[in-house]
Formats: C-alpha cells, structure tokens, sequence
C-alpha cells in the first residue's frame, strides 16, 4: 500500500513464513475493484485495516514502556496467527530477538530482560523461538492496565 502514492514502495517486506506471492499492478487491481463492487469493498477494507494496524504501530512505540510493548507485540502475532487457524496460546517465533526490538524500537538486551521478567513471573514460557503464553490475562493488563480493572 506504500506505493500507490508515489508508484514507488518506501519500505522492503521479509517473510516471516513460507508464502506464495502474486504481484498485481495497483492499476490492475482498480480496474478489478470498478469491474466487482466487492473487490473494491474487500480492497477498502484491508487498506482501513492497514491504516489502523500502522496508527497502533506508532501508538506502541510512542506511548509504551518497553513491557508494555512486548506485551502487546506478543498479543497481536497471537491473534494474527490465530485468526490464521493457529494456537491461540504458542507460537515459534520467526523474529530474532534483535529483530523484535528493531520493531518495537527497543535494543536486543531490554527485549531479552522483558522476555526473562515475562517468564520469571510465569506469565510465558521460552524455550529458544518457541514461546508458550500460559497467562493471557496478564500480558493483557501489562498491555492495557485500565481495561482490567
């Protein structure tokens, strides 16, 4: 969606899993989206979702301790993975620990305290990628104290 301002994209994209790609002009796509009104519905509704998913991005880093930012960080690939047919409580992670701080505008060694003290109170279980999520609700309050009150 980066591109279709500028027809330049401004970022890169790294698979986190194995994926089949289909690259379609974004022209391409609107004659599609004129042609089917639901394409242009289901198109609209992935750009919203993008915009929405980028505005909480910056939310995150902008407004977030570093263990609320794991916290969220973990919640959010928990619900996507699950939306996919995943565990809704373990996942491998594809990210490095460098990488997850990359993201989350955090150093590798803050991100490594947050995924110890996580553990420590036994709100997750880490073994390498694989990480267990035995306490959702506690990841929930450290993410948003006030709605769970």
């Amino acid at each position: 969606l980066d591109g279709i301002v500028s027809d330049h994209h401004s970022c890169n994209a790294v698979a986190l899993e194995d994926a089949d790609v289909c690259v379609m002009p974004f022209a391409k796509v609107e004659d599609l989206s004129r042609e089917f009104p639901l394409l242009q519905r289901h198109v609209h509704k992935i750009m919203s979702r993008e915009i929405v998913r980028e505005n909480s991005v910056m939310m995150l880093l902008g407004n977030m301790r570093a263990e609320e930012r794991l916290a969220a960080f973990l919640l959010n690939l928990v619900q996507r993975l699950h939306a996919r047919g995943f565990s809704q409580s373990e996942l491998t992670l594809r990210m490095s620990r460098e990488e997850i701080g990359s993201y989350l505008g955090m150093k590798l060694e803050t991100v490594s305290r947050a995924f110890s003290k996580f553990s420590d109170e036994g709100i997750i279980e880490v073994k390498q990628r694989y990480v267990h999520i035995l306490k959702p609700d506690a990841l929930k309050k450290i993410f948003n104290p006030q709605a769970c009150i």
